[in-house]
């Protein structure tokens, strides 16, 4: 697939982003990446995504697909010959959509509670979002990976938030691994794979960008 007809809209610290992004290169598909800045949104962007106005869009033959995970079964689906993301079996491939929609549901508030809040409504934030990664690390098992041998569905919706946790750590001045050795165990053999390691964002450039973001919110 030649990059002029595959495009992402995306920002580098999305993890929302970091999931099409690693889908892509399961597959080994060539795109022009676009890099938005989302305090000034191109027109690009409202236009392909004018319902919510939001990153990443990606841009197939000029025809935009939005939300992460929706683009990622669009991608696996258009090239499901080449390292499946989603399993062959439909009860199996209906657990991991299950498991796909309550990362997207639970993880981004609690996280972003952590860094933009502080004293006992940041406490409630950790540990809720220690509650949720406890649930997933009870569903992970001692699997190598959510769908069993094989990296899947399940690891691309949920390892780029792996990025954030170096952040969350700092600003919350707590340790994930040690409630959830499992869960962190898991995300360094995902980090292993070279189509995980390239496509996730650096956990230093990302908390540099949380301090920015903590000073333009006026949070100290």
């Amino acid at each position: 697939m030649a990059a002029d007809k595959m495009i992402l809209l995306d920002c580098y610290v999305s993890m929302f982003g970091m999931r099409v992004r690693i889908a892509l290169a399961e597959k080994g598909i060539r795109y022009h990446y676009k890099e938005e800045n989302l305090a000034n949104k191109s027109q690009l962007l409202l236009q392909m995504n004018p319902v919510h106005k939001k990153v990443p869009v990606l841009i197939h033959n000029g025809k935009p697909i939005s939300e992460s995970l929706i683009i990622v079964q669009y991608i696996d689906e258009l090239w499901h010959d080449k390292n499946p993301l989603m399993p062959s079996d439909p009860y199996q491939r209906a657990q991991a959509r299950f498991w796909g929609d309550y990362i997207d549901k639970k993880i981004y508030d609690p996280g972003r509670r952590i860094w933009t809040t502080k004293g006992q409504e940041q406490e409630k934030a950790k540990k809720e979002f220690i509650e949720i990664l406890k649930i997933l690390e009870g569903e992970l098992g001692d699997k190598p990976y959510y769908g069993g041998e094989e990296f899947g569905y399940v690891d691309v919706a949920l390892v780029p938030f792996y990025s954030w946790f170096y952040a969350f750590e700092i600003c919350g001045n707590f340790k994930i691994e040690t409630d959830c050795p499992k869960l962190i165990a898991w995300a360094k053999r995902c980090m292993e794979r070279e189509t995980v390691a390239k496509s996730i964002g650096d956990p230093h450039r990302i908390y540099d960008f949380v301090v920015l973001m903590k000073k333009r919110l006026g949070i100290e």
